[in-house]
């Protein structure tokens, strides 16, 4: 089976965060052997440019969007090697960062594709606005400003606004009862046509639920980006852990399925704070992890 190459794409940036850290994963998992890994899988590795370092600060003067130039700032760079990816013929693998950075790969990909389809993979719904956040961190509003919601300078950083359409994007591995998804967010997913797919449910079967889930807006759409969250994982080496997590093998089991979607244009992995891993052992992990969840781009099964 012929596949793209790899395009490795490095956002270290935490500007959208909660604290610094993110902005090191990059190279963190770079240094834990990424693409050794993922050329042992069988996939050709390019590596296709980094953005920054962008290191998060408290933004005092704006409580309710948080760095917002830099943020802008990082997702117009993204999109311009996102773009420049695709354009080559590539596969991108966007390594972050913070999430605020898809927004960035969205733009890139609507360069190309007409109708984008969205899972968005993640232990949190991030569909907060600043008229609503209780904390300002832009990367918990990423997804409300890809459906067009919030500040024009974010929400309208793409060839068109929205971006997303609701009914093609899926809402995967969730956790309400974690603490950190707001009423307000919870509401704003309850009157929505986002495809629901919370965490109790992906946990009992969580490829099963991957292809469920999948079948969702495979048909309809014309590509698809995947969002992978670190958080929706045990990992603890992230900004907000979520008790209850899924385990490592659970996730990538998951995400194996859609990485093997012949609509699959790009992945995203975000939310890994470096700092948290000062021995790198999870860092290793993830990484293993992420080539055996790329490993069917090459037509071959995970753990083979």
């Amino acid at each position: 089976m012929s596949v793209s190459p790899t395009a490795v794409i490095e956002v270290r940036s935490s500007a959208g965060g909660r604290r610094a850290g993110q902005e090191l994963a990059p190279a963190a998992l770079g240094a834990a052997g990424l693409r050794e890994c993922l050329e042992a899988a069988g996939l050709e590795v390019q590596m296709a440019g980094e953005v920054g370092p962008v290191r998060f600060q408290p933004d005092l003067d704006h409580p309710k969007q948080q760095n917002l130039t830099l943020v802008v700032d990082v997702a117009k760079d993204v999109a311009d090697l996102v773009d420049r990816a695709l354009g080559s013929g590539r596969f991108p693998l966007v390594l972050g960062g913070d999430c605020s950075l898809s927004l960035g790969v969205i733009a890139g990909l609507l360069r190309h594709q007409l109708r984008l389809g969205v899972i968005y993979f993640d232990a949190d719904l991030d569909l907060n606005t600043p008229d609503t956040t209780p904390s300002g961190i832009l990367d918990g509003m990423v997804l409300a400003h890809a459906l067009g919601r919030g500040v024009q300078e974010l929400a309208g950083i793409g060839p068109r606004r929205p971006m997303l359409s609701e009914p093609d994007v899926v809402v995967f591995g969730y956790d309400v009862g974690s603490g950190s998804v707001d009423a307000y967010e919870v509401e704003a997913l309850e009157r929505s046509r986002i495809a629901k797919y919370p965490i109790d449910r992906v946990r009992q079967d969580p490829a099963h639920a991957a292809r469920d889930a999948l079948s969702e807006i495979e048909d309809q759409i014309d590509a698809l980006l995947v969002h992978f969250d670190v958080d929706v994982t045990d990992c603890p080496a992230v900004d907000v852990p979520h008790p209850g997590g899924l385990d490592l093998d659970s996730a990538f089991s998951a995400l194996s399925v859609f990485t093997a979607s012949p609509k699959a244009a790009a992945l995203v992995v975000t939310e890994f704070n470096a700092e948290l891993d000062p021995s790198g052992l999870h860092a290793k992990s993830l990484v293993a992890g992420l080539a055996d969840a790329l490993r069917p781009r090459t037509g071959l099964p995970p753990g083979s």
